[in-house]
């Protein structure tokens, strides 16, 4: 009996407890048919209870999400799809879809009678502002009987999971003029994404076409000479995310590490446009042992939609990481955070002579209080800029961007302007 009262309702109980009162004004006062009525008044929520409780039926659920992979702030479908598996027909019930929070408001949908055998589906539609692997399920449902008196709620076991990737800002490779973000100056000549084909000379050939003939070589040679047009080694990149919590400030989609992981979304996917292999260093990366492959842009955006701030304990490991592949050729694009002179200086050491360093460093003061809780006044004035000058004395480009600067204007100035010139 203690277990079917568990499963009244509110307007259950109430029944129950006017039954009683009823039941016991009836004997009291004589009134047989009063005592009746509140007699039944008593067994109906307990007879609804047991009938409740008793009713057998299992479901199926299958979860069909389309797309499964989507960007900060689009839409996806959920197809949820409930099987009667039951040799008798479901009764109505209450559904109600557990999300992660940043998914939105939990879905709630009243589920008519399935017969046996047949699909139910039913559709809805989540998004979300803040990249990551979020859950789907399990399922809750509640089955109530006709009056309302009783309930009983049960889980639906079964999850399914929805990636939501960073944002990707499209960006240009032409010249554009600097605007500040921390440097300004003339317009400098653009990093060259695209260097010209190594050019062999051979001997003429039958079947060669006339137009390749290296005339200077034919002259030199007193042979027909023709060019030969080797396919160059693919170049690669090194893109480096600061994982340190106390490099970032502010929270959430507006904190600065958001800003870091979707410039260098966009940085990466850029690159891989252009040709380039890129290595991705994170924290995610370095642990897994990914980062000494060339990854393509989906791999990219896949661990940038998981990744997270780490302790400092994952710098020097990271550093050399990122050390190594530097040094095996290759340009490196840094998006890190003004905190410690010996990391940045570090970081300088990762470019290589006759090669490119791009960093774009993180005014954390501007994104709001550091995720170390330490306030915007742990930074001194002129820190943001010391960190830059000393990259650019190194022979780096680097600049300094706050949160009013966009991914594809800092990108813009950083390829385009003369950083490290007469401020």
């Amino acid at each position: 009996m203690r277990s079917l009262r568990g499963l009244l309702t509110t307007r259950g109980r109430a029944f129950v407890g006017a039954g009683l009162t009823l039941a016991v004004a009836g004997v009291t006062f004589g009134f047989r048919d009063l005592t009746r009525f509140g007699v039944l008044l008593v067994a109906l929520p307990y007879i609804s209870a047991l009938l409740v409780r008793t009713r057998q039926t299992r479901l199926r659920i299958e979860r069909q999400i389309s797309p499964d992979r989507i960007t900060v702030g689009q839409d996806a479908h959920v197809a949820l799809a409930f099987e009667n598996v039951s040799t008798t027909t479901t009764p109505v019930f209450l559904a109600e879809e557990r999300l992660d929070y940043v998914l939105g408001d939990r879905p709630r949908f009243v589920v008519g009678r399935i017969p046996p055998g047949r699909i139910r589906i039913i559709d809805y539609t989540v998004r979300s502002h803040l990249r990551g692997r979020h859950h789907l399920g399990p399922l809750g449902v509640q089955v109530q009987d006709p009056f309302g008196l009783a309930t009983r709620n049960a889980v639906l076991e079964g999850t399914a999971d929805l990636v939501i990737l960073p944002w990707v800002h499209p960006l240009s490779a032409s010249r554009q003029p600097s605007a500040g973000v921390g440097s300004e100056g003339e317009l400098a000549h653009l990093i060259a994404l695209h260097g010209e084909d190594d050019v062999t000379i051979r001997e003429y050939r039958d079947g060669d076409d006339l137009r390749r003939i290296h005339w200077p070589a034919t002259a030199r040679t007193g042979d027909l000479m023709v060019r030969q047009e080797d396919r160059p080694a693919q170049r690669r990149a090194v893109v480096l995310l600061d994982p340190r919590p106390a490099a970032h400030g502010g929270s959430g989609a507006t904190g600065s590490y958001e800003w870091a992981v979707s410039a260098c979304a966009s940085i990466a996917a850029h690159l891989c446009e252009t040709g380039y292999a890129v290595h991705l260093v994170c924290p995610e990366t370095v642990e897994t042992g990914r980062v000494t492959a060339a990854l393509q842009i989906h791999e990219i955006l896949d661990v940038l939609a998981v990744t997270q701030p780490r302790p400092q304990a994952t710098d020097d490991l990271m550093l050399r990481e990122a050390q190594g592949l530097a040094a095996a050729g290759g340009f490196v694009v840094a998006v890190v955070g003004p905190r410690g002179h010996e990391v940045t200086g570090r970081l300088a050491s990762l470019r290589q002579p006759g090669t490119s360093g791009l960093a774009l460093v993180l005014d954390s003061r501007s994104f709001g209080q550091t995720q170390d809780g330490a306030g915007g006044g742990a930074l001194g004035p002129d820190e943001v800029g010391q960190h830059v000058e000393a990259l650019r004395l190194a022979g780096w480009r680097a600049i300094a961007v706050n949160r009013d600067h966009t991914v594809p204007h800092a990108w813009a100035v950083l390829t385009a302007g003369t950083v490290g010139g007469t401020r």
